[in-house]
């Protein structure tokens, strides 16, 4: 896949198919535009591309927004790659980006710069300067920019629509289950095993500490069944999102028992699937209370099937 990271300078050499989104999660919705964007290209003869951008347009309206996403950029890349995407405008969302009039955008950006013959947006796409451009707008403006123009319309969870927002909720509650069914594959996160407190290694649990990404959504405080990659192999773990407040702790950490492990695993990057929620986090009353519930939590881990 083709990586441009901005667009100041840049011009297409060759027509494109294109998306234009957040593209959060790369989600069930999102491949089924991108499954319509990858058969219109291969169609028109032309490549498939999508354009995103970064940081996400909530923060820039707002900083002080604790907006937190679902992938990071090297998980989103590697998702659409996965899916088939030939060429990825990763695209600053800066001040005159943002000025942009839904009008000028489709000029200056699809065509000028991307040369787009085939256009495909999702159900409620909007762009431009307040929201001023839309599938109507775009209606109008393709029979005078030659480019062909689709609308995927959404694809349901229950009674309601898939979306990020949809599942960032469902990963607030706890509930990776639904969130793994939106999107199409098991919720993850990685990072590199880094130092702790050991105190899980006194009490017989001794945990690895994961360095999580700053923007990357943890799902709700509690313990999960999750497996764990190291180096290549597959293991069965509980995880805590937390703060340990059993022992004192105040800081939010990630970390993960894994079953059946004992290599020394200090800086080296892991990766979790969170598969399911076993509880809120506690607060015991003892050590004895918490091992009590360690052991517990280990006996559900080892009998969960995956």
């Amino acid at each position: 896949m083709n990586i441009i990271k901005n667009l100041h300078g840049y011009t297409a050499q060759k027509p494109l198919a294109l998306s234009i989104g957040m593209f959060d999660g790369v989600h069930l919705g999102h491949q089924q535009i991108i499954k319509k964007l990858n058969a219109g290209a291969a169609q028109n003869n032309l490549d498939s591309a999508l354009l995103t951008f970064w940081p996400h347009p909530r923060k820039v309206f707002n900083p002080n927004d604790d907006l937190k996403l679902l992938n990071t950029i090297d998980e989103k890349t590697y998702l659409l790659q996965k899916n088939g995407i030939q060429h990825l405008f990763l695209n600053e969302f800066d001040e005159s980006f943002r000025n942009l009039t839904g009008g000028e955008f489709v000029t200056q950006i699809l065509i000028e710069k991307l040369n787009v013959k085939y256009l495909i947006i999702g159900y409620d796409h909007t762009f431009g300067k307040n929201k001023s451009g839309d599938f109507a707008l775009l209606e109008k403006m393709a029979p005078e920019c030659g480019f062909e123009l689709e609308q995927v319309q959404a694809v349901d969870f229950g009674k309601a629509p898939i979306s990020s927002t949809q599942i960032r909720n469902a990963l607030a509650e706890g509930n990776v289950v639904a969130a793994n069914e939106m999107l199409g594959y098991v919720y993850s996160v990685n990072g590199v095993v880094v130092g702790g407190k050991q105190i899980g290694r006194t009490i017989g649990y001794p945990t690895a500490n994961i360095k999580v990404d700053s923007m990357k959504l943890l799902p709700k405080k509690g313990a999960y069944i999750v497996e764990v990659f190291v180096e290549g192999e597959r293991y069965k773990g509980m995880l805590s999102v937390g703060t340990n407040p059993t022992v004192g702790g105040s800081t939010l950490s990630v970390e993960v028992y894994i079953l059946d492990f004992d290599a020394d695993i200090y800086g080296k990057e892991i990766s979790v699937n969170f598969r399911e929620f076993l509880h809120d986090e506690i607060k015991f009353e003892s050590l004895e209370k918490l091992i009590e519930r360690l052991d517990e939590d280990k006996r559900l881990t080892a009998e969960f099937g995956f």
